[in-house]
């Protein structure tokens, strides 16, 4: 027989340790997934679908959002406003309570001014613009036969009947149905603008005397090591900001007083009222003044027109007066924002905001002007 050589045998098993030995059957036979390598990545949502969900999704918030501020935003203005006005007011609590009242006496004492000064426009103002309007109405039949006598209004009168029709349209229901309208529309705006007054009195109400609450809070919602700087700055801000809100108050009380000595020495009827409208366009910037001035020579023209041209003048001078001698020196300690700066930011405010814009935007450009020079410039120099 041939000689055959034994089979090999297989290699023995390696000595199982001790993890083996606890490991169940199933783990054996599903051993887990390695780690992947340094080079291989795993990517969440990085799937068509999932891309588009998500943009999807962040498009729709950004909606929301825009129609929410869309829907508060004359809510939001009001809240601002009110904001805005507890910062003013607080410079005189702070007064009043340095010389020893307490800060709710403080407080009261302020707030009863500001009552006192809306009660006194109501007062002032709207008898007056009702009796105005109502003088017009009956001279409107005077005014149409001065029209007649003109010359030229004659000769456009014979070439396509202007008054007769003016008549008519006058005599007929028209006029009547419209003036009723307009009565119902100026009686909304009345009311609107009464709820929106008290609801800014109510809001800087509590504002005013929450602030150091609220200013506390906040400064609370910054890291510590940053917070001494946060607060040093935001307390500047809000002096600053408070300060020139004081500051065009004062000189708008000084514009009203002194527009209602000048007309009741010339003569022009309703000085009061037409001195507290000047005192509060007077707060609007840039074109503020020159509405008050507009508002009070058209009422002095009624007079005569020697009334209205000095009226007129009076105007012009208090105006320089006022931009260069009086403004300079109740506005030296609060804002410093070159002439440039103001305009562009009494622009953009306007077209955002319209006149409540034109009115912040300078305290805004104010808190801006600062931060760039204590944080954004300081930091650059550094680098």
């Amino acid at each position: 027989m041939p000689d055959t050589a034994p089979p090999p045998r297989p290699a023995p098993d390696p000595p199982a340790t001790d993890g083996d030995r606890t490991q169940s059957p199933d783990r054996a036979q599903n051993p887990p997934l390695r780690r992947p390598s340094k080079g291989t990545t795993f990517t969440f949502g990085s799937g068509p679908f999932t891309f588009g969900f998500t943009a999807a999704l962040g498009v729709l918030t950004a909606w929301l959002l825009v129609q929410a501020l869309a829907t508060t935003a004359s809510m939001l203005i009001l809240i601002v406003v009110s904001l805005f006005l507890a910062v003013g007011l607080d410079p005189a609590v702070r007064r009043l309570h340095q010389v020893g009242l307490p800060r709710w006496a403080a407080i009261t004492l302020v707030f009863v001014a500001v009552i006192a000064f809306f009660a006194a426009f109501g007062v002032a103002v709207i008898p007056a613009l009702s009796q105005q309007a109502g003088d017009f109405v009956q001279r409107l039949p005077g005014y149409i036969a001065q029209l007649q006598n003109n010359p030229q209004v004659r000769d456009l009168d014979q070439r396509f009947g202007l008054l007769e029709r003016l008549q008519s349209y006058l005599l007929s229901g028209d006029l009547g149905r419209q003036v009723f309208g307009g009565l119902l529309g100026a009686a909304g705006i009345v009311v609107n603008a009464v709820f929106s007054a008290l609801t800014v009195l109510i809001l800087t109400l509590y504002f005013l005397a929450s602030l150091r609450s609220i200013t506390r809070t906040g400064y609370l919602l910054v890291p510590r090591s940053r917070r001494p700087r946060v607060q040093s700055l935001g307390d500047e801000i809000l002096r600053r900001v408070g300060g020139y809100v004081a500051g065009n108050l004062i000189i708008s009380l000084i514009a009203g007083v002194t527009t209602f000595f000048v007309l009741s020495i010339l003569g022009v009827p309703y000085a009061l009222a037409l001195a507290i409208i000047v005192a509060v366009t007077d707060l609007i910037p840039l074109v503020g003044a020159g509405i008050g001035a507009a508002v009070a020579t058209l009422t002095a023209l009624f007079v005569s027109l020697p009334v209205a041209i000095g009226c007129l003048v009076f105007f012009v001078v208090y105006q320089q007066v006022e931009n260069y001698v009086i403004a300079p020196k109740v506005m030296k300690s609060s804002v410093d924002v070159p002439a440039a700066a103001t305009i562009v930011a009494a622009l953009i405010g306007g077209a955002l905001l319209g006149v409540v814009g034109a009115l912040l935007a300078i305290p805004v450009a104010a808190a801006i002007q600062l931060i760039l020079s204590e944080v954004l410039l300081p930091r650059q120099e550094r680098h």
